[in-house]
């Protein structure tokens, strides 16, 4: 698959209702396909950095965005989060024509992880979404953005098959 053929799928439901579960049953599936990213939705503020590393100090100097090479994994902070997205580019896509901050936010991160060249994006949370969605446990159709186009009960197999036959979304950015 080509850089323009990104996939994403939203999955939406009450806490516990098995959303990370299947997070990970669906992950190493399509990984056989291409490569797959995933966007957490969290609603409370976490400290992902240690105080007084480096990449902390890095980022309380002022760096809006610091990244973090070890010898396993490449991370990357950035200082724009749900409370004050970036501003969305001129040729907004429809996640980015929303003025609800976090679709702004996931907007943004939807188009980064587009121009690193990923197949796959599951995005847990943001229910409120325009994207194709999942529902896992007990959630109405009409209480998520996106058009539902499966539930957490059906066969991980047919799951996977409906993410890979989702319409491409060329052109987040």
């Amino acid at each position: 698959m080509s850089q323009q053929q990104l996939r994403i799928v939203c999955l939406a439901g009450p806490s516990d209702s098995g959303k990370t579960t299947l997070v990970e049953d669906l992950v190493p599936k399509l990984a056989e396909y291409g490569r797959v990213a995933t966007v957490k939705s969290i609603h409370h503020d976490i400290e992902i950095d240690t105080p007084g590393a480096d990449t902390h100090r890095h980022r309380t100097a002022g760096a809006e965005t610091v990244v973090g090479i070890t010898p396993e994994l490449t991370f990357d902070i950035s200082t724009h989060g749900k409370r004050d997205p970036p501003p969305a580019p001129d040729d907004a896509d429809d996640l980015f024509a929303s003025t609800d901050p976090e679709l702004q936010a996931l907007a943004s991160t939807l188009a980064r992880l587009e121009r690193r060249g990923y197949e796959f994006v599951i995005v847990e949370g943001f229910s409120a979404a325009p994207l194709p969605t999942i529902i896992v446990g007990d959630r109405e159709p009409a209480a998520v953005g996106g058009e539902v186009v499966g539930r957490g009960t059906d066969d991980l197999e047919d799951l996977v098959a409906t993410v890979r036959s989702l319409e491409p979304r060329a052109g987040l950015e």
